[in-house]
């Protein structure tokens, strides 16, 4: 049996898997953002030890004898988040997350070094202009900084006593040189902090320590539980749908949008915003594009409208027959991919007295696809383009929008069989490999396809020229709230 426990943004989710690859329970515990500013964006990391708890508290009462059979445990968390700990090893402050935009002013000031050393701009949500931010505005605290971890490492420190952390998670810090896959001493040193400060680096596929024996007691496993090296959570995604060999990748329609794409090698794209990450298996990366606000724009529509998101959806059928007239910006948050604009804010733009709120609906799956259609095409500049993406993410149980993606991206779009395979299933299997010291490649093996969603033939031409629109208006809409 192995464990896979993720700790994401809205919620911490565990799975307890097989031998077999089969999960045979789960348990989540939602979690709650803190907004004391805008563009701020906090989390306390004592509520997700306590999430940690309550779920493997939950599993351990559930599934008692398959509990006490678990060899591995593997990690996946929300990236680029600063967990600032001191020489106790005591939080100093809230965790400033992945979509919090007040350290753009820092990160531009450090990201001619980071594209040379990391391959990627430094932007705000990263954690390295983070601490430089807190060096600025809270320097009794900076002073006080023994260590820095990223959110899943915090949650491994409580479960070992182990300061570890992977290179995938790491290389969102833009502290991790990405082709080398060690800390880079200059970007350390431009942010002034040094390796003290730093975990241990492991490749995710590695036991970084085991289980505490009071922990393990207290949940019915043995005293020889391995804790791996684990993942960001969109490495860790691509572990568990397959995506490890070169030219894999999938759409991941979340709270963010991502594009991934799986390289042999250490490619970047900078200028395009493009994230290029180590992989969390070992002598591999990746390329990402990102959309800060994905299935978040249709939360934040449901909450307007007073709908549940799925209703939305529905009422729209299970395929587009052309673009809406209206185009929707989801820049709820501000961008990353293509733009790296934390000020950017959405809009509907060609609304008219006959829209209602189908045609609002449409508008923004619209506009979340043509975002991943800006981050493909950034993606394809230094990679060969996929061949098909694999569908993860509470967006992809919709064929309406699924539907509309293909035709956008004009790449067909697979869809897995019922079944969980994101963050928290690929930090099962990350736990297996750590434990079994087994093939990543073959462990890490695509799910079944329960059907192929294939671009919408004649469509092609209506929603180029709706994304050309769309990418016009990027420019108009920044110029107009600069004013």
């Amino acid at each position: 049996m192995y464990l896979g426990i993720d700790i994401g943004t809205s919620s911490l989710k565990a799975v307890l898997m097989d031998e077999g690859q089969r999960i045979i329970g789960s348990r989540s515990v939602s979690l709650e953002v803190s907004r004391p500013h805008s563009g701020w964006s906090e989390q306390d990391p004592d509520s997700w030890w306590q999430a940690c708890e309550a779920v493997l508290d939950g599993l351990a009462s559930d599934h008692r004898a398959e509990m006490t059979a678990v060899k591995g445990i593997g990690l996946s968390g929300q990236m680029h988040g600063a967990t600032l700990l001191d020489e106790a090893d005591q939080v100093l402050r809230p965790c400033i997350l992945w979509n919090d935009g007040r350290s753009a002013e820092e990160a531009a000031e450090i990201s001619e070094v980071s594209e040379r050393i990391t391959g990627n701009i430094a932007m705000p949500g990263f954690t390295a202009p983070k601490l430089m931010w807190v060096k600025r505005h809270e320097p009794d605290i900076f002073a006080r900084v023994r260590t820095v971890l990223l959110p899943k490492d915090y949650v491994r420190l409580k479960l070992t006593g182990d300061k570890a952390s992977d290179m995938s998670d790491s290389a969102g810090t833009l502290w991790l040189d990405t082709a080398e896959r060690a800390w880079s001493d200059e970007m350390l040193s431009v942010t002034g902090m040094d390796r003290s400060q730093m975990p241990e680096l492991f490749e995710g596929s590695e036991a970084t320590g085991k289980l505490k024996a009071d922990l393990a007691s207290r949940w019915g496993m043995s005293a020889d539980v391995v804790v791996a090296g684990g993942g960001g959570d969109n490495a860790a995604s691509g572990c568990g749908v397959g995506a490890v060999a070169p030219g894999t990748g999938f759409v991941s329609i979340g709270t963010s949008g991502v594009i991934f794409v799986t390289a042999d090698r250490y490619r970047s794209n900078p200028a395009g915003a493009v994230h290029a990450f180590c992989h969390a298996v070992p002598r591999t990366w990746h390329q990402m594009g990102v959309s800060l606000s994905s299935a978040a724009c249709l939360d934040w529509l449901a909450g307007i409208l007073q709908a549940s998101p799925g209703d939305l959806v529905d009422a729209l059928g299970d395929r587009p027959s052309g673009p809406s007239s209206i185009r929707f910006l989801p820049y709820l948050s501000g961008e990353r991919t293509p733009h790296n604009d934390v000020a950017i804010r959405g809009a509907f733009v060609g609304l008219d007295q006959a829209d209602d709120r189908k045609a609002m609906t449409q508008a923004v799956l619209e506009g979340v696809g043509f975002a991943f259609k800006d981050c493909l095409d950034v993606l394809t500049m230094p990679l060969a383009p996929p061949k098909r993406l694999l569908a993860v993410g509470g967006g992809s149980r919709s064929r309406y929008w699924l539907a509309t993606i293909a035709t956008i991206l004009g790449l067909p779009i697979a869809v897995p069989e019922d079944g969980d395979f994101g963050a928290a299933f690929g930090a099962a299997r990350l736990g297996l490999l750590a434990a079994e010291d087994a093939d990543p490649f073959e462990i890490c093996a695509p799910p079944a396809i329960r059907e192929t969603i294939e671009p919408i033939a004649g469509l092609a031409e209506a929603y180029g020229a709706a994304h050309a629109t769309y990418c016009d208006l990027y420019p108009a809409i920044k110029e107009a709230m600069s004013r």
